[in-house]
């Protein structure tokens, strides 16, 4: 049997953390071929992944590493556990010396952690898959809506087009001015067909008479004033009500409904013509109102509105003649300038036909050889003209840049002999500094080599953690030498036993 070194309390602790990390979810630490390192190292990575921050961990998963991957693996864990704003303590030789005890702690925040984050995101993952799942699929649940929904928006508008208020008649033009807020508001309500005030009085009588107590026979004769006190107020609101309807008009005859050509003829115009056509109709509507109600119009009033559309029509048929007539003044400038223009293109015109009939009559009265041996020379002239052109320009430049590159010498040369001892000064005073800069450069590489060996010598001493890791390792290798050379004791005491059981047996033979 090997000899373990083994701690009762370590071994509960362990058993705590693996309790806590599979409840948390990290069900890997169910699984009995791997070492409680490899348990616990993994299951302290998966909850700080789960916390959402970063750790510099291979992607694949390797088992049994060896003493350094071990440190680094546990010291990119516990550079990680600060920035957590973990309240505990926690070194890399605990963790990989599975120091159990001060590890509880740390796995037990941790594990609390990860389940904050997961409730935490656990509302904004669930929306979100849920809108991703909305985009490409539908339940019948939500076919169903939607073309319930459809059918229900489209009975609401046809509830809101058939009962919206429609406006029944409208006050004339010449209709007497309301002073006073109640009986604007009223006529208002009237345009619409509400009677707001007389079904107010009404609705008072009612209640006065369901709240009116029951007299005794003498005082009977007392009581019948207030009916007809509400009867004259009832008389005199629907009075009130009449005469704000007579400075009405009906909305059936006030504006009639137009033909589709009418529509379609003051579409086709302009803006400034469709008002203009907007309010002669509604001039026209007034004249024929006041001429189908004569009775409700004087005769003073009635030639008063005649006079005042007369009036505006003459002033809009002016307006209209004026701007007829600049527009006729400006198109008679237009005209004469083109017709000027016109009879200078014919007389060109004819001037070239002239000249081209000329040239046609010596052009067919000569022979055509020459003809084409004359296009071909003219040809080869303006071609010959062009490359003289050419060769011109690029004479030109080349003279340009020989010039240039005479007096660049001619300026070299006056330099060189009035520079010529300051050249030598720098000359010298370079080969000064670049000595120096040899002189420093092997005095740089001297000093990097020393301080090589100095980090190579610092390197060669252990630090603290790593005499840890190196005793604690020391101390295992220990365990295991101790334990084979006992096992390797009993080997030879088993074979000494054997042997002297072997003689025994052989002597008895």
């Amino acid at each position: 049997q090997v000899e373990t070194r083994e701690d009762e309390e370590q071994n509960i602790k362990l058993t705590e953390i693996l309790e806590l990390l599979v409840a948390a979810g990290y069900f890997r630490a169910r699984i009995k071929g791997l070492s409680p390192f490899d348990k616990v190292v993994g299951g302290m990575t998966w909850c700080i992944t789960t916390c959402n921050f970063d750790i510099d961990v291979d992607l694949l998963f390797q088992e049994n590493s060896t003493i350094g991957q071990k440190i680094a693996l546990t010291e990119k864990i516990v550079s990680v556990l600060p920035k957590m704003k973990c309240p505990h303590r926690l070194e890399p030789h605990q963790i990989q010396g599975l120091d159990f005890i001060h590890i509880f702690p740390v796995v037990q925040w941790l594990v609390k952690r990860a389940i904050e984050t997961r409730e935490e995101m656990g509302d904004y993952i669930r929306s979100y898959s849920i809108s991703q799942f909305q985009k490409t699929h539908r339940l019948p649940e939500d076919d169903e809506f939607m073309q319930r929904k459809e059918k229900a928006i489209k009975t609401v508008t046809d509830i809101f087009e058939v009962y919206k208020p429609q406006r029944k008649y409208k006050r004339q033009k010449g209709a007497e001015e309301l002073l006073d807020e109640e009986s604007k508001v009223h006529a208002t309500l009237l345009e619409y067909g509400r009677r707001y005030g007389f079904s107010r009085q009404a609705g008072k009588t009612e209640q006065a008479e369901d709240k009116k107590p029951v007299l005794p026979p003498g005082l009977a004769a007392a009581g019948k004033a207030e009916p007809s006190d509400e009867d004259d107020l009832q008389a005199a609101e629907e009075l009130r009500i009449k005469t704000l309807m007579t400075g009405m008009a009906a909305m059936a005859t006030e504006e009639g409904k137009l033909t589709a050509s009418t529509v379609g003829q003051i579409v086709g115009l302009q803006s400034d013509e469709i008002k203009q056509i907007v309010s002669e109709y509604a001039e026209k509507q007034s004249e024929l109102s006041a001429e189908e109600r004569p009775e409700r119009l004087g005769a003073a009033q009635q030639h008063r509105r005649k006079v005042a559309s007369l009036n505006k029509q003459i002033l809009q048929k002016t307006k209209l003649l004026e701007e007829l007539q600049a527009k006729r003044t400006d198109l008679q400038a237009k005209c004469t300038e083109a017709k000027k223009t016109l009879t200078e293109v014919k007389s060109y015109s004819e001037k070239l036909d002239k000249e081209l009939a000329a040239l046609e009559t010596i052009e067919s009265q000569a022979d055509s050889s020459i003809l084409q041996s004359l296009r071909a020379l003219v040809a080869m002239n303006e071609n010959l003209k062009n490359q003289e052109q050419e060769f011109k320009a690029h004479c030109r430049e080349e003279m340009e840049r020989l010039q240039q590159n005479i007096e660049n010498l001619k300026a070299e040369t006056a330099q060189n002999g009035e520079e010529q001892e300051p050249n030598n000064i720098i000359e010298q005073q370079y080969k000064a500094e670049k000595e120096k800069l040899q002189k420093i450069r092997l005095l740089l590489a001297r000093r990097n080599r020393e301080i090589a060996i100095l980090q190579r010598k610092i390197d060669e001493v252990p630090s603290r953690a790593e005499l840890t890791q190196y005793q604690k390792r020391f101390i295992e290798l220990y365990s295991q030498v101790s334990a084979t050379h006992k096992e390797t004791k009993q080997f030879f005491t088993l074979y000494n036993t054997l042997d002297d059981k072997k003689v025994y047996l052989e002597k008895e033979v």
